[in-house]
């Protein structure tokens, strides 16, 4: 039987944070990875059509810490993972100052992982009404109080699940599901958990792949959800309800490196991508009475998405193609798989779509902003805004652009004058 534990380390901030969220009603934001559609889209209008010379005007900038955790929103307020040293903290921000509400830490010491690429945190959080998920690069999953950051309960993947991991740290984000939270874990008969958001009590365990680095999500087929999860060897469909495996469909690479985040499209397309030799490849899904029928419609290996975002817009997916090279956007037919162009301005990025642009931030700290049709791409905008290696998704809620590197998170105004 696992342990729920208690968490320690907690820093309050002496704010009357608590009495004044109780009670506010949510207003759309950026809850958890993928944003609001969970494909990196938003809704936001009114983005200006370019920039000043001296780039988009900054709101504020301060320090953070190590980690690539992406950047929540919701009803003003920023919520975010780092590291310093030996310890992980999740912290949570005012969205116009950058000021700190509230912290929280635990002891996650890094002896036995090999962390090449900075140590994490690299999981997104999840947002519920009351409650923060998080996953660190060392394993512990944690619920807080999202008004002031108290320990609510905890595990160690490892050590209470038996969990698999990989050797750059536990990278993917847990997803919502009804009343529970769900998470990759891996291993045979716990490749996923569900566990109750209220108390950390487990719902369910399903699957046998090994876990991976990609973060699940939530589709529907027929008029049922499912869950894909993109494990370390295959694609999988899960009943989020009951965690029964559903179908699943192989997808191996060199070192089981299947990072990027499988794209779901409402006409029964899946799209799924992973650099190290993986390719991409598009799924058609369709019920077939209580089964669900796949049928692969292509294969490529020229469409080779290592960590980036991908978006599909129309018939085309656009996204950063590349391994340890170029890396250019790639525009792919979604029905065919054959390659529209490529273009090479821009090292290795992520992407948000927004207002009938995309914004983009490469690994070199340039932020980015094109529209980009099945011709080709228009740079409308470029400024450098880091000066280290960036790899973490912007978001944006309205016309505020939040992002952040290794180093710093910063705000940034996107919105005509």
């Amino acid at each position: 039987m696992h342990t729920r534990r208690t968490l320690s380390g907690t820093l309050w901030l002496a704010l009357s944070f608590a009495s004044v969220f109780a009670g506010r009603a949510i207003e759309p934001g950026w809850p958890h990875w993928g944003g609001p559609t969970s494909d990196f889209k938003t809704d936001s209008t009114g983005l200006a059509e370019t920039w000043p010379e001296s780039g988009p005007p900054e709101i504020w900038s301060r320090d953070l810490g190590e980690g690539y955790s992406a950047i929540l929103v919701e009803d003003g307020i920023l919520y975010t993972q780092y590291r310093l040293g030996d310890r992980e903290l999740t912290i949570a921000l005012d969205a116009d100052t950058g000021e700190t509400l509230w912290e929280h830490s635990y002891d996650s010491p890094t002896d036995g992982w090999t962390f090449d690429r900075g140590a994490g945190p690299h999981a997104t959080p999840a947002l519920s009404r009351d409650s923060l998920f998080t996953a660190g690069s060392t394993g512990v999953f944690q619920a807080v109080r999202r008004s002031d950051g108290a320990p609510l309960w905890s595990y160690d993947q490892m050590e209470d699940f038996d969990g698999s991991f990989r050797h750059r740290g536990y990278s993917s984000s847990p997803i919502l599901y009804g009343d529970t939270v769900i998470l990759p874990v891996g291993g045979d008969g716990r490749s996923v958990v569900a566990l109750l958001q209220s108390d950390g009590s487990v719902v369910w365990k399903g699957g046998d792949d090994d876990i991976s680095y990609s973060s699940p999500v939530l589709i529907e087929v027929g008029g049922k959800q499912q869950l894909v999860a993109f494990g370390a060897n295959e694609i999988a469909g899960v009943d989020p309800a009951t965690g029964k495996v559903l179908w699943t469909h192989p997808h191996a690479t060199r070192g089981a490196f299947n990072i990027s985040t499988p794209l779901w499209s409402n006409d029964g397309l899946l799209f799924v991508s992973s650099a190290y030799d993986g390719g991409g490849r598009v799924l058609r899904l369709t019920a077939n009475g209580s089964a669900t029928k796949v049928e692969e419609l292509w294969f490529s290996n020229q469409m080779r998405v290592h960590f980036g975002t991908a978006i599909r817009l129309g018939d085309t997916v656009y996204a950063s193609s590349g391994d340890f090279g170029p890396a250019p956007m790639t525009a792919v037919d979604v029905h065919s798989g054959k390659i529209l162009w490529r273009d090479r301005t821009f090292a290795k990025h992520s992407l948000v779509w927004a207002d009938g642009k995309l914004i983009l931030l490469d690994e070199d700290g340039v932020l980015g902003l094109l529209r980009v049709n099945r011709e080709g791409a228009e740079v409308l905008a470029q400024h450098s805004v880091f000066d280290s290696l960036s790899w973490t998704v912007p978001t944006l809620v309205g016309t505020r652009l939040y992002l952040r590197n290794r180093e710093q998170i910063k705000a940034l105004e996107l919105g005509k004058e």
